[in-house]
């Protein structure tokens, strides 16, 4: 898949396009990809996503935003196994925030884009104040040459899923739920990173994922399975928070791989959550915590063995 920032030059072919945030990349996101890409091989076409970075409820709202679930590399191999051919990432500032929906539509979707199908979700709004919405586009369509479609909202147990539903999920730890919204295991994935090797001196060597991200999605100790290079799913129990007992600040992820021995620096690792064992808490000193250590290890293997 073709990754490209920005508006670039005017479309040079036509396009199914799909607009959103794609946050998440669930279960509904991934309906409406699919829609997408039945369209664009129908006309024979190629597909692209349109999203924006930063997301615009993280632009608006700045520290009150609501945590994102993914990071936009992890968000794009999922948009590109969907079988989408390009991702336009477009930096959302005040200048795009102010374009009205009938300039958007001119500048991104037909000039920057060149749009001859579009898919969006139901409800989806656009344009400066979130004017522009799915009869905008479809009255601009007659006049610039382009078909829309609204895809109905993926339903599991009766309510639409949404990036808002995953999110409320995973902070009550209910990570089946989850799982049956994405449609897989809740992911973070990133590189090791060296730490202060204060779990290898408690007999608990952890590999480190340093989380660029204001607040977690998650939060606390959990039964995971981690993949990466000579790693399939493997066994392990990790933290995430921000080490209260040790002083810590920023956002980190620490897992602790059972009955392993190798040196994971600078691999790149996906950790898929699979159970929660219980909040992130300030210990009186290293004894107590170390104990309470091997008591979630001991659990996590019991879940994991299950």
């Amino acid at each position: 898949m073709r990754i490209q920032r920005g508006f670039g030059l005017r479309a040079s072919a036509d396009r199914a396009v799909a607009i959103g945030n794609f946050d998440g990349v669930h279960l509904g996101h991934q309906q409406i990809l699919a829609v997408l890409t039945e369209r664009g091989r129908g006309m024979r076409i190629p597909t692209a996503v349109v999203c924006f970075e930063p997301q615009p409820k993280e632009y608006f709202a700045g520290a009150e935003a609501p945590p994102r679930l993914m990071r936009l590399r992890d968000k794009a191999e999922r948009i590109a196994a969907a079988g989408v051919d390009e991702l336009r990432v477009l930096r959302f500032d005040a200048r795009l925030a102010a374009l009205a929906a009938e300039e958007f539509i001119g500048r991104v979707l037909v000039e920057a884009v060149g749009a001859r199908q579009v898919v969006i979700g139901e409800g989806f709004r656009f344009g400066h104040e979130r004017r522009g919405d799915a009869e905008a586009l479809r009255q601009a369509g007659d006049a610039h040459g382009f078909a829309v479609t609204e895809v109905a909202p993926r339903l599991e147990g009766g309510r639409p899923v949404s990036s808002t539903r995953v999110r409320e999920v995973l902070a009550a730890g209910r990570l089946e739920e989850a799982k049956s919204l994405l449609g897989r295991d809740y992911r973070i994935s990133g590189r090791v990173v060296a730490g202060d090797e204060l779990g290898r001196t408690l007999g608990f060597p952890t590999a480190n994922l340093r989380l660029h991200w204001r607040v977690s999605p998650v939060a606390g100790i959990f039964a995971v399975r981690v993949s990466g290079p000579g790693l399939a799913r493997h066994p392990g129990v990790a933290s995430v928070g921000t080490r209260p007992t040790v002083g810590g600040g920023e956002w980190l992820l620490e897992a602790h791989l059972f009955d392993f021995a190798g040196d994971l620096y600078g691999a790149r690792l996906d950790v898929d959550f699979i159970a929660r064992l219980r909040d992130e808490i300030r210990f009186p000193d290293l004894e107590s915590m170390t104990r309470r250590m091997q008591d979630d290890a001991r659990e996590a293997r019991r879940l994991l063995d299950a």
